[in-house]
Parts: structure tokens; sequence; C-alpha cells
């Protein structure tokens, strides 16, 4: 059986607790085929990764995904609490929840259904695709090698269908409702942290602005906002006993009419892709109403691009203490879950899996979004005691180390321990040493 690398092993043994013994040693082969595959992430192809180092029937490995008693709630808890464990304790961990959409067909796929990408959709066009939706709460860690911060997911959920729910007889929940639970699972696992969620537009509701309200001690929105958005004051203070209490007070004027007469202020604020960018900034307190919902203390930010290669957008956030340059500041770090979508499906396959049933869809593609977070705790831990080599060529240096770096390195660690075992170990110790290191620099490249 693969014996795993020693400055690997605490990191991964940590994950045992939800294993059986026998089940645990072939999810850790599982997990050696996805990280050395190139190509898809099917049980077979990381199957083919790893070779001799699979004992046992090829039925066994997939009976891991589909079959075995084993939850992946209990992973995820000891996933998150490695990536809580890298912010300071007196930091809020700033957290991004967003969805994604791999294309999943088949007629007996469990989960699918017709959804929006919001990637290749423009305002005029909308492309729909056939697959899953997963809603991802990403926790964004910033490593020393890197210069803007990464988002590490900690926790996912699907979301299903309308049809789907009706014929399991289970409660439908949108997209909202389930950023909602992720949430309410972090809080429930840090009641001692303070946590700051930015959403996209999808995630831009009344509902979830009224849940971090609602324990605004714990977690923080930042979201995107509507200009016309029905703003009110505070209800009036009760003189009387008389009558039913007013639920709001004064209506005001939306924040469009307001920025329309408003005195803009420049700010110097963090933009995308780690750099700095001036803004021009109005910003207004008020409390979002929605019937039959009550109210939501908030304040608004619009910001102006001055460099004129962004659009005007609005932001509102439930901490009414944040200033508006931090608003913005902290919802364009969001950006870095997008990145982490773009890295998983580019160099981990996420894809690439042909799970139809449904304990095997609903363990895979939160595997295979953990193992991001894996692969970036792994290298921290080696970058940390210098046990990480990176290479790079002389006619392309990178400005900052990415992910595909931090693969190449864990995968180079996973291979020296890989040509340990025989049958591999003969043949390759008779190797040149030049021609051993140039086999494994091929063999762990990632990008």
């Amino acid at each position: 059986m693969f014996r795993i690398p020693k400055a690997a092993e605490p990191l991964i043994s940590a994950f045992a607790l939800a294993f059986t013994r026998p089940t645990f040693n072939r999810a850790v082969v599982l997990m050696l085929g996805a990280i050395l595959s190139l190509r898809h992430r099917t049980v077979t192809g990381m199957l083919r990764a790893v070779g001799p180092l699979a004992q046992g029937h090829w039925s066994d490995f997939h009976r891991v995904l589909c079959r075995r008693v084993w939850s992946v709630w209990p992973l995820a808890k000891v996933l998150t609490h490695l990536v809580v464990e890298l912010i300071p304790p007196g930091q809020p961990a700033l957290c991004a929840v967003d969805d994604t959409n791999p294309q999943h067909k088949g007629k007996r796929v469990y989960g699918k259904g017709r959804h929006h990408d919001a990637c290749r959709s423009t305002h005029s066009h909308i492309v729909w695709v056939w697959g899953h939706k997963w809603v991802v709460l990403a926790i964004h860690v910033q490593f020393p090698f890197a210069r803007r911060p990464w988002a590490l997911p900690a926790l996912c959920a699907l979301y299903r269908p309308e049809e789907l729910n009706v014929l399991e007889g289970r409660r439908h929940k949108t997209p909202i409702d389930l950023a909602r639970q992720l949430m309410a699972v972090l809080i429930h696992w840090f009641p001692e942290r303070r946590f700051i969620l930015v959403g996209d537009g999808g995630y831009a509701s009344h509902d979830l602005a009224h849940f971090c309200s609602r324990h605004r001690r714990h977690v923080t929105l930042i979201s995107r906002f509507n200009p016309q958005a029905n703003i009110c004051a505070a209800p009036p203070v009760r003189r009387t006993q008389a009558g039913r209490p007013r639920c709001r007070g004064r209506k005001l004027a939306p924040p469009q009419t307001v920025v329309a007469k408003a005195k803009r202020r420049r700010h110097t604020v963090n933009w995308y892709g780690g750099q700095t960018r001036r803004v021009e900034l109005v910003s207004g307190d008020g409390h979002w109403y929605r019937s039959g919902q009550g109210l939501v203390p908030l304040r608004w930010v619009f910001v102006h691009d001055v460099q004129g290669t962004h659009r005007d957008e609005y932001f509102y956030c439930t901490d009414l203490t944040l200033r508006p340059d931090q608003i913005v500041s902290l919802f364009t770090t969001r950006w870095s879950i997008e990145v982490t979508f773009q890295e998983v499906r580019a160099h981990l396959g996420f894809n690439t899996p042909r799970n139809w049933s449904a304990k095997s869809v609903l363990r895979t593609a939160p595997c295979l979004l953990g193992l991001f977070t894996v692969v970036c705790l792994l290298f921290e831990r080696m970058t940390r005691h210098s046990h990480a080599m990176i290479r790079s060529n002389p006619w392309y240096q990178k400005k900052e180390i990415t992910f595909s770096d931090a693969l190449t390195a864990v995968r180079r660690l996973f291979w020296q321990e890989v040509f340990q075992h025989p049958p591999l170990a003969t043949g390759v110790h008779k190797l040149p040493r030049l021609f051993r290191f140039t086999l494994l620099d091929y063999l762990s490249r990632a990008a």
C-alpha cells in the first residue's frame, strides 16, 4: 500500500476519522491519482495514473464513492479548521460565496438541471448549460508567497432543481438558501470567530442580508446593491400604546437619486488582481425594507472608476462601522473565488468526472474542490519548511507563484514517494541522477 510522504502525512492523516481503515487506504490512493493525473478525474483515470499502487479490484475504488458509508461533512469540518488556523485570531475571516456550473449530461445523472452560465453569457446573449450547480463557500487566506489572497473552498452544497425536490419530498432551497445554510454551519463551528461574507449580484438578496443582520456579532455581508432599492429611515419611537407600532420610518431617496446630487469623494482602494485603483465614492446609510421581511440596516456605496475601465457599481454592507473605501476593497477580493473555479477546472479536472448516482455525485465534486484546498495547504507547509522546489524557464518568468506551481511542487513530492515503491523503485534508481530529476520535472509539471 502507498505510504504518505512525511511532509504530507500530518495533514492527510487528519481526514482518517471519516473512514474505516480499508476505505481510507483506498481514498488516499484516489487522492493520489487525482493529484498525479493529467487528464480526466474519472475513477479509472485516477487508477491509471497510480498504476500498481492501486492494489485490489478496480471496483473496490468505484465503491468508495458510490457505496461505502462515509460523509463529506466531517471532512469539511477538518479542512475548514485547518484553513481557519492560518488566519490570526483577532482578524475577521473573509469568505466568498458563489456558484459554479460544471456541465454533466446524461439521462440518469442525479441532480442535473438547466442553469444559466454567467461566464459565457453577455447582456445581449444568455448561455444555458446542462449540469450541476454547486454553491461554494471559500475562505480567503493571504499566503506569504502570493500578492493577492487565495480563495480556498471549505464548504459546498448542490442546488437541486425544484422538480427533484418535489419528487424526493424535500423542501426546495434556492442558491441563496444554501448560502445561508453554509454560513450558519460556519458560525456553528466557529462561534468565537467573526466572518465577512462577500457575494456577487446573485446573492444580493434581502433574505441573506436579514440573516447576516440578525447574526451581526458573527458575520457581515457585502454584496451588490440595486440603485433603486427601497430605503427607509428607522421606525420612530413609539410614544403611545394605542395602535400598531410602525415597522418603518419615512421613505428615503433611493441611492441613484442621492448620487445624482451628491459630491463624489476620491479614494484609493484595493482593486482586482491585488492592485490599487483611484475611484470616486458616494455613500449613505439607511434601512432596506421588504414587505413582510422587516428592515435591514445597511450602508450603501456608489463606485465610479476614474480610469473608466469598469462600469459604475453599487454595493451594500450590513456593518455600518466600515468605511466606504473598506467596503469596496473587501468586495474586489471576491474575484479570487473566480480564479479558484478556473484553476479547479484547468488543473484538477472539475468538469471531467462522469458519476451519475446520487452518492457519487454528492461526493466527487466536494472532494475535488477540497483537493484544491489540500494542495494549497500542503504547498504552504512545504514552503514553510523549505521543501518546495519551484523551477522556472529562463524565457518565461512569473511575477508570483500560482496554483500550477503549487500543484507541480506537490506532484513532485508524491512522485518521489511513488518511485520508492516496487516495481518502479528497482528501475528508477538505476537511471542517472540528472535524467531522474528531469523525468520528475516533466511528470510533475501542471501547466
